[in-house]
């Protein structure tokens, strides 16, 4: 396994996780889904439809912060997609509606940016509230931390659930 990996150009965490695994152990205990999901998009290439299914459950799991239509549209046309409900046409209507979003958000983030800039070259109480806000959000890193391990583990359960052992084109 640690030749396919390696073949494959795994990440060095991944390679250093695997060891000397067999694939079913891999397959058994891998505590990322996006892990799985890599290395079934590697494997498995004509399997999209699989992919898109559970990439779109994985995404399911973090349904609660999104905050835009446009995001919750996008994961429910994957789970269409994967489930033979719609075209894919239609999938990309959706992802591309999603990317015009993420474009735009980004460009307004950096407009905030950009703002806070130049009020910590004027008066600074633009910078004043950031600092408050930064001084919140290291608090709140922890945390985040513990929820990011505990949401790699549960889309390393959706992986199996959704893309079964016996489907992988991996034979070790």
């Amino acid at each position: 396994m640690k030749e396919l990996l390696n073949k494959l150009k795994a990440c060095q965490e991944a390679m250093e996780w695997a060891g000397d695994k067999s694939w079913q152990e891999i397959y058994n205990t891998c505590h990322r889904g996006d892990w799985l999901l890599w290395l079934f998009k590697r494997t498995n290439p004509d399997d999209l439809k699989l992919l898109t299914l559970a990439k779109g459950h994985c995404a399911n799991t973090v349904r609660h912060l999104m905050k835009d239509e446009r995001s919750l549209k996008a994961v429910d046309a994957a789970i269409a997609f994967g489930e033979g409900k719609i075209s894919r046409d239609e999938l990309d209507a959706a992802a591309d509606a999603y990317v015009a979003y993420v474009a735009y958000a980004v460009s307004a983030a950096a407009d905030d940016a950009a703002y806070a800039a130049y009020d910590a070259a004027g008066d600074g109480t633009y910078a004043a509230v950031g600092a408050a806000y930064a001084a919140a959000a290291s608090a709140a890193a922890n945390a985040a931390a513990a929820a990011k391990k505990e949401n790699q583990q549960l889309t390393a359960d959706i992986c199996r659930k959704y893309l079964p052992i016996e489907v992988w084109n991996i034979t070790k």
